[in-house]
């Protein structure tokens, strides 16, 4: 049942984008906003679903199946799913797979071969974390491709010509952002603007009460956020508008409340060779859960 692209067979711009289902509304949601985001890149659409079935089946078969009823009701998940991206987008290719294995590991695999791995917000099975889903939180932290949470309960769509902005979030070292690259390709696409935001916090032990001072430091430590966000934006494609933003405030909340309305919001994760925890930042962790609108999770590899 695998057909996936053999990666080596073209240009990384054709690789598919993979979307992991589990037959919830949420991860259907998220096949709607795959199957347009296909459309846009001009590239495969790639269904998965992957369950430990086995495990917990062994070889007891369905009724009038020959197949474990776990993968029977697998393969329904699966052809469900390519249905729903068919009718909703009849010109883009689609392949499914089902895979017998936990779903984090088959996921970030399929990443290495992916150009965007999607996921919806939260599982089938309730024990999901309270925003969002664990697979999803655990994908966030390994895949080597950007990674799409489908948040918020609208139609998702990824529209081209339409009022819009994408939103990136600049971090500590933005020279160089594979999120702002993202960011700009994404925009272009979509035929939006940039918003490029940078969050700064005037640190207390930096108070003073002497009035004519009072404005020395936060100053000082906007100018930084000033810089940072021109160093991240030097090297941007000039078809694409962009607006840059330094607003004080803690960067989760500050990121959140940008993304209200907003196509995307883009954030940026270390990916450190050797390392196997989970490698995503407080900030990445924080949108993931609260963002009003889809996250995406770019991979910044030292």
């Amino acid at each position: 049942m695998d057909d996936r692209p053999d990666p080596g067979s073209g240009p990384g711009t054709d690789l598919p984008i993979v979307v992991g289902v589990d037959g919830s509304e949420p991860s259907l949601r998220a096949v709607d906003w795959a199957a347009d985001e296909a459309v846009l890149r001009g590239v495969p659409l790639r269904l998965v679903y992957a369950s430990l079935w086995e495990r917990y089946e062994g070889t007891s078969l369905a009724d009038d199946h020959d197949k474990p009823s776990e993968q029977v009701r697998a393969e329904d998940i699966v052809d469900t799913a390519a249905r729903r991206a068919h009718n909703r987008r009849p010109d883009v290719k689609i392949s499914t797979d089902v895979l017998a294995e936990e779903p984090e590991y088959a996921l970030v695999r399929e990443s290495r071969s992916a150009s965007v791995l999607v996921t919806g917000t939260r599982g089938r099975s309730g024990l999901a974390e309270a925003l969002l889903g664990s697979v999803s939180l655990t994908l966030a932290g390994h895949a080597q491709c950007p990674m799409v949470v489908v948040r918020g309960d609208h139609d998702n769509q990824a529209r081209t010509g339409t009022p819009g902005r994408v939103v990136v979030g600049v971090g500590e070292k933005p020279a160089g952002s594979a999120a702002v690259r993202f960011a700009f390709e994404e925009a272009r696409r979509r035929r939006v603007q940039v918003e490029a935001v940078r969050a700064w916090r005037w640190p207390a032990r930096e108070s003073t009460d002497h009035a004519l001072m009072a404005g020395e430091p936060a100053r000082l430590h906007e100018q930084q956020a000033v810089e940072a966000l021109e160093a991240a934006l030097q090297d941007a494609p000039a078809d694409v508008a962009s607006l840059r933003r330094a607003v004080e405030g803690h960067t989760r909340t500050v990121l959140v409340d940008a993304s209200r309305g907003a196509d995307l919001l883009v954030v940026g994760a270390k990916r450190r060779p050797g390392h196997y925890g989970l490698q995503l930042g407080r900030v990445a962790h924080g949108v993931l859960h609260h963002s009003p609108c889809p996250v995406v999770i770019v991979p910044e590899h030292a």
